[in-house]
């Protein structure tokens, strides 16, 4: 079956939506309150136990929604709020952060050999400084390198205010906006003149603006792909590279944002017994982020996000409507 087709009648929003009412349904009440719960759920804890066909799905889910730009988080919590899922359909702390390196699997098979090149102009970098040398033209690896730290920086502003940029995930109208607004970036990427800078001529100005794009997409609703794509083809980035700085701008986000998970993961707690499960659903989000960052340099090829875009306005305009009425 055509992607085309397949994406039109199974978006990634019926996804959410079918995966997590049919791993987490959303019972009324509490256990506490004597509720009757489903004999393979722990009296104690609403959330049921893992299994492989749930690892399985929420790797897929994973996959698809961390790379193409229609913003995971936006329909996470579009798909909370519609099943009234507030802890009990929650993902393991332990999970989420393997399913994110599950992605970032994904990007260092796609662009393995970029991140050698600047592994290794990296070091060699460093060996000039102290020999107090630098080569002349600065070698392109090298030059990545320095556009991917420059357009990570503005990360950094939203650190202080991480708790509450998350916070707006539980406003349906703040999240359908965004999702609009999503929509309209796309829409408009298609529409720009094509570029030509790579990290060859990019200038340290434009990786920032990308970095702040990519500071803006913390904001449940916004594609991080899809602003990050957008605003370097607005500073003039040839196509194709703009979706491998896109994703090897994820690299370093991706690991900070683990970095900061990994206490509450730990505190958490770990059940062994579902690490095997939590595996498969590593391996899947990875192949399937694998082949949505293939699909993805396809559409950056061709100039046609136009189909995310009119996606991202119609499950924005849903959630609006449907928060209207409630």
């Amino acid at each position: 079956m055509p992607a085309e087709i397949k994406s039109s009648i199974f978006p990634p929003y019926v996804v959410y939506s079918f995966y997590i009412g049919s791993v987490f349904p959303p019972w009324e009440g509490s256990a506490a309150e004597g509720r009757h719960l489903p004999d393979f759920c722990d009296k104690q804890d609403v959330r049921c136990g893992m299994t492989y066909l749930k690892a399985i799905l929420m790797g897929l889910v994973q996959g698809v929604a961390e790379f193409l730009p229609i913003s995971s988080s936006g329909h996470l919590a579009i798909a909370r709020n519609l099943l009234n899922m507030e802890g009990a359909g929650a993902i393991p702390e332990f999970f989420d952060v393997l399913l994110h390196l599950g992605t970032l699997i994904a990007v260092f098979a796609a662009y393995w050999r970029d991140i050698c090149d600047m592994v290794v102009e990296f070091f060699r970098g460093i060996g000039d400084l102290a020999r107090h040398s630098t080569p002349t033209p600065v070698p392109p690896a090298r030059r990545l390198v320095l556009l991917i730290v420059i357009g990570t920086l503005p990360l950094f502003a939203v650190l202080p205010i991480r708790k509450a940029v998350q916070g707006l995930g539980d406003n349906m109208y703040f999240v359908g906006a965004a999702l609009i607004c999503t929509g309209i970036l796309l829409f408009l990427c298609d529409r720009v003149r094509k570029g030509h800078k790579t990290e060859r001529n990019a200038r340290w100005t434009d990786a920032l603006l990308v970095g702040v794009g990519q500071a803006v997409a913390t904001l449940p609703g916004v594609s991080r792909s899809g602003m990050t794509i957008t605003a370097g083809c607005f500073v003039g980035y040839e196509r194709r590279f703009a979706v491998r700085f896109s994703f090897l701008l994820s690299i370093p986000a991706v690991l900070g944002a683990n970095i900061l998970s990994i206490k509450d993961a730990a505190a958490a707690g770990i059940n062994g017994a579902e690490v095997p499960m939590y595996l498969v659903g590593v391996a899947v989000a990875a192949v399937t982020g694998y082949l949505c960052i293939r699909l993805l340099k396809f559409i950056a090829e061709k100039g046609r996000f136009g189909a995310f875009a009119y996606y991202c306005w119609a499950v924005g305009v849903l959630t609006l409507v449907l928060q209207g009425i409630k």
